[in-house]
């Protein structure tokens, strides 16, 4: 339950976004962001709020602790939509999260799949990868490293 305890406080944070998916691109548009992040109920959710100054939007994950499975959905919906996307459902190994899902590219159906990793007290990195084979192949389309702020 307390996975995500380590995300609590203000982040900085550089997104690496591919600028085309599904075309063997390597061509990542990047841009900053930051967050504040909270527990709630215990523990049993954790809230994230990020601003993502240079697109001209916001967004939230809400994380939530189902404690008779014993595994985290988390949800994510952005300023541009108000759409809640489908969740995905994990958890950690240590310092490693995985966590995975059903939900769309465009009209594409996909299964989804975000890694985190902890990094230690002030840094972790997260990446979200599409599968449009059923999760035989991935294709990683987005790399954030946050850094914790300082003070």
């Amino acid at each position: 339950m307390h996975d995500f305890d380590f995300f609590v406080g203000h982040w900085n944070f550089v997104n690496r976004r591919l600028k085309k998916r599904w075309v063997d691109s390597d061509d990542w548009e990047t841009f900053p962001a930051s967050l504040v992040c909270n527990n709630h109920l215990g523990g049993v959710v954790n809230i994230d709020e990020g601003v993502f100054p240079t697109k001209g939007w916001s967004g939230m994950t809400v994380r939530l602790f189902d404690r008779a499975k014993r595994q985290w959905s988390l949800y994510w919906i952005n300023s541009s939509t108000g759409v809640l996307f489908p969740p995905v459902v994990g958890g950690f190994n240590g310092d490693h999260g995985v966590f995975y899902g059903d939900d769309h590219d465009d009209d594409l159906p996909v299964k989804i799949r975000f890694l985190w990793t902890r990094l230690g007290p002030d840094k972790a990195h997260w990446e979200q990868a599409f599968s449009k084979d059923g999760g035989k192949t991935w294709e990683t389309n987005w790399l954030i490293d946050h850094t914790r702020v300082k003070g």
